[in-house]
């Protein structure tokens, strides 16, 4: 009989912390532990991730804005490890599972302060800054790649390659085959940028979309995420270029998008890379540029090695050089097929059930 224990997971609050995290909630709780969340204020109000889980909003700061920013961030975090401590005492958690992202911060403090065990998820290629600020303390460290930049050598004994938790809903897509692409019959393309959404895919897809040849432009049917700033230009280019599309802000089935794409168009975050890879779709890819220490990049070098992306640098990506690239993989239907297989051999489905059982052998 399984024994209930406590668990806190501490996550910053973007999808590429929450979603793994929600993951091994989940996961956990299917094994009959408790479990409690500490973020920030939009990490706990991730829509559809946490329902039912007890959360908590501690004050952390951003190590930004020179002396004076250090020093208020420190101020934030040093109470909100004084917070989390007091948590502690009363929710008694087996361990501390940190996700990265500074709200982390000051929970995993406190788990040293207080003796209890720690473990930190990377979902990047590169480790993270707050990761890399609590990794030597911490009990173990869970990767989603087999190769992490500044991951230190003596901390490889303890590291365990586990993957990046997604959503059960991506997991079943993983089931279904890939969808029959048709010589003359419909290309289904998901543009994505994440979360928040990507101002350059909405420049650049739908003039790169108009460029290909009239027969392959004809069969096209786009579902497309944008912010809403830029929601309405969108709109106006692809009727423009007379490609039907859908256009919105968020897309709450995206796993059902997702199941029926040919091809993605995606910027390269951690949970976007971890389901193309579980669900076995192709992607282009195009790394944000500003992302720290170009993790992007790094996250997409694994399924573009194996065939199953192309990465366009921001800098080079432009109408001509998707369309070119679109070419390569649409105008044959085996070889994009070939590319969705290959996409799906980087993909670790157990990555959640790996975790848990991670986390459970500290107790």
């Amino acid at each position: 009989m399984a024994i209930e224990r406590q668990y806190v997971l501490a996550a910053g609050g973007t999808g590429g912390h929450m979603v793994p995290a929600a993951a091994l909630a989940a996961e956990l709780a299917a094994r009959g532990h408790r479990v409690a969340l500490v973020s920030d204020e939009r990490g706990v109000r991730f829509p559809g991730l946490f329902d039912g889980v007890q959360t908590h909003v501690l004050p952390a700061g951003r190590l930004a804005g020179g002396p004076i920013g250090w020093a208020r961030a420190a101020r934030h975090m040093w109470a909100g490890r004084a917070q989390a401590i007091d948590f502690y005492r009363d929710f008694a958690p087996s361990a501390v599972i940190g996700f990265g992202g500074y709200p982390a911060f000051p929970a995993m403090l406190a788990a040293f302060a207080t003796g209890v065990p720690a473990v930190i998820h990377e979902q990047n290629a590169v480790l993270g800054r707050v990761n890399r600020f609590v990794a030597g303390r911490a009990a173990a460290i869970a990767t989603s790649y087999a190769d992490v930049a500044r991951l230190k050598d003596g901390w490889r004994g303890k590291t365990h390659l586990v993957g990046n938790p997604v959503r059960q809903a991506i997991l079943d897509i993983r089931e279904r085959t890939y969808p029959v692409l048709e010589e003359d019959g419909i290309f289904r393309v998901l543009v994505t940028g994440g979360s928040q959404g990507a101002t350059v895919l909405s420049q650049v897809v739908p003039d790169g979309l108009a460029l290909l040849p009239i027969h392959f432009r004809r069969r096209l049917q786009v579902t497309h995420q944008a912010r809403l700033e830029d929601i309405e230009q969108v709109r106006a280019k692809y009727a423009e270029h007379g490609i039907p599309a859908e256009i919105a802000t968020y897309l709450p089935d995206l796993p059902e998008h997702l199941a029926w794409a040919h091809l993605v168009i995606a910027r390269a975050g951690a949970s976007t890379i971890a389901e193309l890879t579980a669900a076995g779709r192709p992607a282009i890819l195009v790394p944000l540029p500003s992302a720290t220490d170009d993790h992007q990049t790094a996250n997409a070098r694994e399924i573009t090695r194996a065939g199953g992306a192309r990465t366009i640098q921001q800098s080079q990506f432009n109408p001509a050089e998707l369309a070119k690239q679109m070419q390569k993989l649409g105008l044959n239907p085996q070889g994009l097929a070939n590319a969705a297989a290959l996409a799906r051999s980087c993909g670790r489905p157990d990555a959640a059930r790996d975790l848990a059982d991670l986390v459970e052998g500290l107790a």
